[in-house]
């Protein structure tokens, strides 16, 4: 009894709080060094606060993920874009390379979304050799080459791809034999679900060189 009243001297917050709130201590014995024993409300609270601080986090961290995937996706639609519609420029432009004076024709299809091009590579006069008739169209949203191995996907993604055919003077027309510029329109999407995904939207003109 005699420590005890020493520590409530010494203790006059336990002392006070000694008969509302017995220490857990195996001691039995009230310290100074006991803690305060958390209420209902102190757990509600907390639990309140570390929601808001990690719905915070939460959603900073979602808009970091959606911007790097909405930039990678941009980069791959922008990539993929360029390099069909270049390679698809530079066959459009050597197609009719043959002989002198021109037996068959450069361009034999000439639709909105196809166009079949004509080239004598081996110099026999006779379009059958492998790759000297190619074909390109879109299906679906897959842009396809054929070269004579099959319809081989070139890009994936196509939102849309349009030709537009021109004569020697600049006028529009639909004749393939009187076909000197393609105007190739090209606009490519990501190919993976993002909110949001940006469109990168291709053109360049592509003049025969042979005709």
């Amino acid at each position: 009894m005699r420590e005890c009243s020493r520590v409530r001297r010494s203790c006059p917050r336990v002392q006070t709080r000694a008969a509302a709130y017995r220490t857990l201590d195996i001691d039995g014995w009230a310290s100074c060094r006991d803690a305060v024993r958390m209420h209902l409300a102190d757990l509600l609270v907390a639990a309140a606060l570390f929601g808001v601080v990690a719905a915070a986090a939460l959603t900073v961290l979602q808009e970091g993920l959606q911007g790097y995937t909405i930039g990678a996706s941009r980069a791959e639609s922008q990539q993929s874009g360029r390099v069909a519609l270049e390679r698809l420029a530079g066959e459009i432009r050597v197609a009719g390379l043959g002989r002198r004076p021109a037996t068959f024709a450069a361009i034999s299809v000439a639709e909105p979304t196809r166009i079949v091009l004509h080239s004598d590579l081996d110099g026999d006069g006779v379009i059958i050799g492998a790759g000297e008739t190619i074909t390109w169209h879109l299906a679906g949203k897959t842009l396809r080459r054929d070269a004579g191995g099959g319809a081989q996907p070139i890009i994936d993604g196509v939102r849309s791809f349009s030709l537009e055919y021109l004569d020697a003077l600049g006028r529009p027309v639909s004749t393939p034999a009187d076909i000197r510029t393609v105007i190739i329109t090209l606009a490519t999407e990501s190919v993976f679900d993002v909110p949001r995904a940006p469109v990168t939207v291709f053109s360049t003109r592509a003049r025969l060189r042979n005709r």
